[in-house]
């Protein structure tokens, strides 16, 4: 059971940038769309109308902070469950990743949402759970070193920690619809 609650917690820890990340567009977001109005050759625009230079930015910055607040952390934290990077330098240039994974992991989604001709806000299951997650791990898989254990606990918690901030951002007004 200690190896378990270990497990979540410090897959939790190592994913936070992303989950950070993902979150901050929604209350930063807004200005210049970030494909720039351009349409893919399907004749649909790239990503969804949300998706802003100022979304991403601020997301990805918002995880960096996260990062170097977890680095600083780094000697109280390592002791208590497992830390996936090597020391605080690879914590801050990990979370970098992390969060530009996650980004990009969020666009894909929006890409792949548009290609089906689906509107900005309509639900994709899993697809819009996960797609942030999966970006964050595989960009961050050049510095960090984890198990299949973290994959399975974060593909299983992401999507229910998803829904809930998802509907509180809704009961805050910060989102349109629960989901």
């Amino acid at each position: 059971m200690h190896q378990t609650i270990e497990l979540i917690c410090g897959a939790v820890w190592f994913v936070l940038p992303a989950y950070v990340a993902n979150m901050t567009p929604v209350v930063t977001g807004g200005g210049r769309p970030l494909n720039g109005g351009k349409k893919f050759v399907d004749g649909r625009p790239l990503f969804g109308p949300g998706k802003t230079v100022r979304g991403f930015l601020t997301g990805v910055s918002a995880g960096v902070l996260v990062g170097v607040i977890q680095a600083l952390a780094d000697p109280l934290v390592r002791p208590v469950f497992p830390i996936f990077f090597s020391g605080r330098l690879e914590i801050i240039l990990g979370s970098l990743l992390i969060s530009s994974g996650a980004m990009v992991g969020d666009l894909s989604g929006s890409f792949i949402k548009r290609r089906l001709g689906l509107r900005r806000g309509s639900p994709f299951p899993v697809l819009d759970q996960l797609d942030f997650v999966v970006g964050a791990l595989v960009f961050s898989r050049a510095l960090a070193s984890f198990d299949t254990g973290v994959v399975i606990v974060l593909m299983v918690l992401t999507p229910l920690l998803h829904l809930g901030t998802n509907y509180v951002g809704y009961k805050l007004g910060f989102k349109d619809r629960p989901y």
